[in-house]
């Protein structure tokens, strides 16, 4: 889910910006200029480096969480 339009699927590139202790993340349909912002980024993530992170957030893209990051937090 993104805050611009909504649910995306398909071959997506997601990109992982990790900021003191927060992650922003955005995804783009594979080859396309435009990046969307993931619903519920930034995400609080204290205590973890940008590669953990990022690879979290590419199990839970992948899963298709249907309400962006809010499942991910209870993690």
């Amino acid at each position: 889910m993104t805050d611009e339009v909504g649910v995306v699927t398909g071959d997506l590139t997601v990109a992982t910006e990790v900021r003191g202790d927060q992650a922003t993340i955005t995804v783009q349909y594979t080859g396309a200029e435009e990046w969307y912002t993931v619903t519920g980024s930034p995400l609080t993530v204290v205590g973890c480096d940008g590669p953990w992170v990022h690879a979290a957030v590419v199990r839970a893209v992948a899963a298709g969480l249907p309400e962006g990051l809010a499942e991910m937090e209870a993690e």
